[in-house]
């Protein structure tokens, strides 16, 4: 089961797709939002989350205080499930979270708007270069200081970091490795 684990939807079960994600476990969940609320980074923030999913990572930081939520999600089915978990998470009091149908590329290419907190949650099977592109794409994107927490296998490797992303630390869960990464002159304690 997924659920929103704090903030004012705290306890709100979420719906999953069916198929073609990998939802963030809920140890991971807890490990990322321990990080930010340590430091304040949800409060107030612009959150984009790339390839969302349920929205779990986005309406998570939307439960705690996120000021506006975009949501990137190419699969109908799986956007549709990320729209109806936006809708409970607002009628819980949280911000409304926008879903964008769209891939992250072409999001991350007409978008002009700025982000203080970015969640990168792609399949396992991404080729790194994508998400070195991803990576290079959104940083013109980014607001000063900014965070971005990037998720994905253990086997991956390291990240190839655009411009004046860099990496604060990363901590393994299991098969999952979460990379903090963060603009000039942003640290992300815990």
């Amino acid at each position: 089961m997924t659920r929103i684990i704090g903030g004012l939807a705290g306890g709100l079960r979420l719906h999953v797709p069916l198929r073609g994600t990998r939802p963030t476990s809920e140890r991971v969940r807890e490990a990322i939002f321990s990080a930010l609320d340590a430091r304040g980074l949800c409060d107030g923030a612009n959150v984009l989350d790339l390839y969302a999913g349920s929205g779990a990572l986005g309406l998570e930081a939307a439960s705690r205080g996120a000021e506006t939520v975009v949501l990137v999600e190419r699969d109908r089915a799986a956007a549709k499930v990320a729209e109806r978990n936006a809708a409970a998470v607002a009628k819980a009091g949280a911000a409304r979270a926008v879903v964008e149908p769209v891939s992250v590329a072409q999001f991350l290419q007409r978008s002009g708007r700025q982000f203080d907190l970015v969640f990168i949650d792609p399949p396992y099977d991404l080729p790194p270069a994508e998400i070195g592109f991803v990576l290079a794409t959104l940083a013109p994107l980014l607001s000063h200081p900014a965070v971005v927490v990037v998720e994905q296998s253990k086997r991956s490797g390291a990240l190839d970091l655009p411009g004046d992303l860099v990496l604060e630390r990363a901590r393994d869960y299991g098969d999952t490795t979460l990379h903090y990464l963060a603009t000039a002159g942003t640290t992300v304690d815990g």
